[in-house]
């Protein structure tokens, strides 16, 4: 076993287990982007069955935004190649995000669509769980994100109940750094598909990634304080609302 196998392994395991994000029995629908981190989620969740004693059931599903240059077939026959099969569900949420009249905010409304038709095919194939690869960084920049562009100071969580209870978001990724991620996939050889959205490299989301990689690398344990400071908030040392 690669050394990357093993920290990524131990990192997904601590927050199954810190936040019981997996029950014997559960049907979990795995959100399938056809990013490493997505990829590499479905792959430990599958791999893990073979060597524990609960059981659950995985369903892989792509929502497929419509961009030219696509590459759900792709994805579709790479899935298979690793064992598992993917549902893919072709919509038009990218262009309708990017049309004339929606300008302002193209990535809000496709995030938005998306998440939705998700959680409704999830709920198709008897799901109560949807795990989503967001990573540690992720839970960080969106941290950033709330505080700059919403005026709050919130993130994503490893896990969230929606929909009173009808639903369970689950993120077994949340304790794993992006880098390792990437150097996990790197070792897998898993295909490195292209992102055809127009906004990939022009978003919020990168602005705040990009201006975070210049803190990282001022200091080294910045990015652990950062995280680290979000399960050790004083609220009497904020403002009043």
């Amino acid at each position: 076993m690669t050394y990357t196998y093993k920290a990524l392994n131990r990192a997904i395991g601590k927050a199954i287990h810190r936040y019981d994000m997996i029950s014997d029995g559960d049907r979990i629908a795995v959100g399938l982007s056809g990013g490493k981190d997505s990829l590499a989620l479905m792959w430990m969740l599958n791999e893990r069955l073979s060597r524990i004693r609960i059981r659950y059931e995985l369903f892989a599903i792509h929502i497929d935004p419509g961009f030219e240059g696509g590459f759900s077939d792709s994805l579709k026959s790479c899935s298979e190649k690793m064992g598992y099969s993917v549902r893919v569900e072709h919509t038009d949420y990218g262009i309708q995000g990017h049309s004339p009249e929606n300008r302002e905010n193209p990535c809000f409304l496709c995030s938005r669509l998306r998440r939705k038709r998700l959680f409704e095919i999830a709920d198709e194939l008897g799901c109560t769980k949807v795990a989503l690869g967001h990573h540690k960084d992720d839970i960080i920049e969106t941290l950033f994100l709330n505080i700059c562009y919403a005026g709050e100071i919130s993130t994503m969580v490893p896990s969230q109940s929606l929909f009173q209870g009808k639903f369970r978001i689950i993120r077994p990724l949340a304790y794993a750094d992006e880098d390792l991620i990437r150097r996990f996939a790197k070792t897998q050889d898993f295909p490195d598909f292209v992102n055809p959205c127009p906004s990939a490299k022009t978003s919020k989301r990168q602005e705040i990634k990009t201006l975070l990689k210049q803190l990282y690398r001022s200091n080294r344990k910045i990015k652990g304080n950062i995280f680290r400071a979000m399960s050790h908030v004083k609220p009497e040392y904020l403002l009043k609302p």
